[in-house]
């Protein structure tokens, strides 16, 4: 791809204590006139090649785009977006199945199933389903592990929340929402759903390079508990909203639904990031917001044992998990060759070269 300056990387799934979730359902929005191409096949058919030779393809014209990292397999690809086109394409396969809700208005279904070798896979039927079971027993494992440091990292939180004073938060927010959001409008901003952060068979992966392209200008919010930057973030994402900006909202992996890790403000070159020691970004901040000033320290230090007991324990499960992780890809790769013997990869580029074709010119 010509210009690094293009692309932009995130997550949009990720191992996490209840499993693996995904936020695909929030990606693209039918009424919007958006097209999604869902891909579907076996592992090793050839999808996340076909989404890099498109986003070359099309990132070659100029139009910027999102690169959506595997957190199983940061190396693949799980979906690619130009937001411009308003078109995304999406590995539409377990654990993250996205299924048409409009087909052919909105989404279109790309079947690599159609390019492979179906006698030489039921030969193969007893060897595929024995090595795909024990993937799915190591992902149980990793999530087991995740599932005790979630419980650690909620112990520590609590603790955190009962010494934070959220009346003296919300009353900043408000200000440093006024001085940097602006009033509220008459239109809602939109909000994206994204990861930056994801655990993975290699550890804890953070796209930093990001938050350098969309955010010049940068908040860091330093907080390692966790307290009081999910709650400023939480008020500040309501703030950006009502002045009708758009935003991107990123979730911590560990907690996908609740607990807000970043808000980018791309339309203002604006990022409010949280740091601590899982994602450290090492950008040059606009200003640094210490969040001691919100917490009664002299009594969270009352629970310091169990609060260095808790981050220890926390990062060496962390770590089993993605070990496991590590050793559930290595079972992977060999269900892979499988389906990569099988599959006529010719045809598969044939496919990608049209796709991309009808990508640019919006058919």
């Amino acid at each position: 791809m010509q210009d690094d300056a293009l692309r932009t990387r995130f997550f949009l799934g990720s191992n996490s204590p209840v499993g693996f979730v995904g936020r695909f359902d929030r990606l693209y929005d039918p009424l919007d006139g958006w097209r999604a191409f869902l891909i579907k096949g076996g592992p090793g058919t050839g999808k996340s090649s076909l989404m890099k030779g498109i986003a070359k393809s099309v990132g070659d014209t100029g139009i910027p785009f999102e690169l959506v990292h595997c957190s199983s397999d940061p190396n693949s690809l799980d979906g690619v977006i130009f937001p411009s086109l308003k078109c995304c394409l999406l590995d539409a396969t377990a654990p993250h199945v996205v299924e048409p809700k409009f087909p052919g208005a909105c989404e279109t279904i790309v079947n690599l199933g159609d390019h492979w070798d179906h006698a030489f896979l039921h030969k193969h039927y007893k060897e595929i389903i024995a090595t795909s079971q024990a993937c799915s027993v190591l992902h149980e494992r990793a999530t087991r592990f995740l599932a005790a440091a979630g419980s650690l990292q909620t112990d520590t939180y609590r603790f955190a929340l009962e010494c934070t004073d959220t009346a003296k938060i919300s009353r900043y927010a408000s200000r440093l929402a006024r001085r940097e959001l602006g009033p509220a409008s008459d239109q809602m901003g939109k909000e994206s759903i994204r990861l930056l952060s994801a655990i993975t068979p290699l550890g804890p992966i953070f796209f930093e390079e990001t938050i350098e392209k969309l955010c010049p200008r940068l908040f860091v919010i330093q907080d390692e508990h966790g307290a009081c930057s999910r709650f400023l973030l939480a008020q500040l994402r309501s703030y950006a909203l009502a002045a009708g900006h758009d935003i991107v909202s990123c979730f911590c992996s560990m907690s996908p639904h609740d607990k807000l890790d970043h808000v980018l403000i791309p339309s203002l070159g604006l990022g409010f990031v949280t740091s601590n020691s899982w994602h450290e970004p090492h950008l040059t901040p606009y200003r640094r917001i210490h969040l001691q000033r919100f917490t009664d320290t002299e009594r969270l230090r009352l629970k310091r044992q169990r609060i260095s007991f808790n981050r220890r324990a926390v990062r060496e499960l962390i770590g089993e998990a993605s070990s496991r992780m590590l050793e559930a890809k290595a079972i992977h790769d060999e269900l892979e060759a499988f389906y990569i013997h099988a599959m006529d990869f010719k045809a598969v580029q044939q496919r990608q070269a049209d796709l991309a074709k009808r990508i640019l010119s919006g058919s």
